[in-house]
């Protein structure tokens, strides 16, 4: 990703990632705690990833995290903070068990 924005890695470090526990992740704007990477509104509306083609796994493979499958409220909570749920193409139980097994 660094690359991909054109700074070093320890530049994409701290300006991009925090830590939570001990783990590494995206920071989220102060404002809505949205992504740093999700981009302005376009003409109709919609908001894109403006690092897509090198998202990191968190990201690849989110809505299917375990803790949204966990039950469908769960499900419901994630839809609601995220209005790409439950839109566009539908996956298999294939494709989710296996989005959900690697997230991090």
């Amino acid at each position: 990703m660094a690359a991909f924005l054109g700074v070093t890695p320890e530049q994409f470090r701290r300006q991009y990632t925090r830590r939570v526990s001990r783990r590494i992740t995206l920071v989220e704007r102060r404002d809505n705690h949205d992504c740093i990477f999700l981009g302005p509104p376009d003409s109709s509306g919609r908001r894109g990833c403006t690092v897509y083609q090198v998202r990191p796994s968190q990201c690849r493979t989110w809505p299917f995290w375990p803790s949204n499958l966990a039950d469908p409220d769960s499900w419901s909570a994630a839809a609601h903070r995220c209005r790409g749920v439950n839109r566009g193409r539908l996956f298999t139980l294939k494709e989710i068990e296996e989005r959900a097994r690697l997230t991090p």
